[in-house]
């Protein structure tokens, strides 16, 4: 089965610049490497669930403050995932 293709923008990539440690980090581009293999459906991660039609979130690391990731399938006949939000569990826009 071909992989996912993932587009994160600049919004996003400031966003994980600025998560505040490498194990969150590590878990994000874990997250990202079962996306692209696995597709958008990740029921396999901790606190994962679908949200409206096509949007998705999990936890990347639990705890105060809990940190989300959150990923829309944009086409799902070219395999294309954006993700749109990383960072604090307050912060996300579901």
């Amino acid at each position: 089965m071909a992989e996912w293709k993932i587009d994160i923008g600049k919004k996003v990539v400031r966003q994980i610049q600025d998560l505040p440690d490498k194990a969150v980090k590590e878990n994000l581009f874990a997250l990202l490497h079962d996306i692209e293999l696995h597709g958008p459906v990740r029921g396999d991660w901790p606190n994962y669930s679908k949200l409206k039609q096509g949007r998705h979130h999990c936890h990347i690391k639990k705890g105060k403050p809990t940190y989300v990731a959150v990923w829309e399938e944009q086409n799902k006949k070219l395999r294309l995932i954006e993700v749109i939000y990383v960072g604090t569990h307050e912060k996300a826009p579901y």
